[in-house]
């Protein structure tokens, strides 16, 4: 058995059974593109029969920077019936896969806003053994999208979360932009994704409610 055949397969050699899985993709996009990653991961997790939600963190920026900026603006009007985010969502969630863009190699202030309010979660022992992931994107090939996924999950592991790194359990990761740490992509000027990873996104969408599936199952 190869490393890719491992995550094929439960414990007792059967496809894991995830339809009582649930899952958040909880993202933040300025002009679209972890919108976009956040609809993939949907699509992969529904596909190995998760339940999932898709919700966006609420928008910290002056009106008048969104105003200055046509994409964005446009994003964000062609997104206003997402639903936000809360830390309801969080306990609901068995799992949680995080997109958004880069900040200098760190989180943006609209995720790291939203993750400074779960202080009262993680206090009471709500967040402990969550199954998460992280991705996200940036505007040059080396601009800061793996330290801002570990950045996420430094505060995983103060969550006491379970972090479900696609590592390189499928071949994919090795032809669609995938990343042992989470799913990066490159974003050019007009918007365009430069690399392909709509199939990453899904494979780390479907090993996340896979391990999400099996720590549920050892806590029946």
């Amino acid at each position: 058995m190869g490393i890719f055949d491992f995550f094929k397969k439960d414990k007792k050699g059967s496809d894991s059974p995830m339809e009582n899985v649930k899952l958040a993709v909880i993202y933040y996009s300025s002009t679209g593109t972890n919108y976009q990653m956040a609809q993939w991961a949907k699509e992969g997790a529904e596909a190995a029969g998760a339940e999932v939600k898709v919700l966006k963190v609420p928008e910290l920026a002056p009106q008048a920077a969104v105003e200055s900026n046509p994409a964005w603006k446009a994003h964000l009007d062609a997104t206003k019936d997402v639903p936000e985010v809360t830390n309801d969502d969080l306990e609901w969630a068995d799992a949680i896969i995080f997109s958004m863009p880069t900040r200098f190699g760190n989180l943006p202030g609209q995720m790291k806003q939203f993750l400074d309010t779960t202080g009262g979660l993680w206090f009471n022992g709500k967040l402990v053994n969550k199954v998460v992931s992280g991705m996200s994107s940036a505007n040059n090939p080396h601009g800061g999208q793996e330290a801002t996924v570990k950045a996420l999950y430094t505060s995983m592991m103060h969550w006491g979360a379970i972090i479900a790194a696609p590592g390189y359990t499928d071949a994919v990761q090795f032809t669609s932009g995938g990343n042992p740490y989470g799913v990066s992509v490159t974003v050019d000027q007009e918007g365009n994704m430069q690399e392909d990873v709509q199939e990453a996104v899904k494979h780390q969408a479907k090993r996340t409610v896979t391990i999400a599936s099996w720590v549920k199952q050892g806590q029946q």
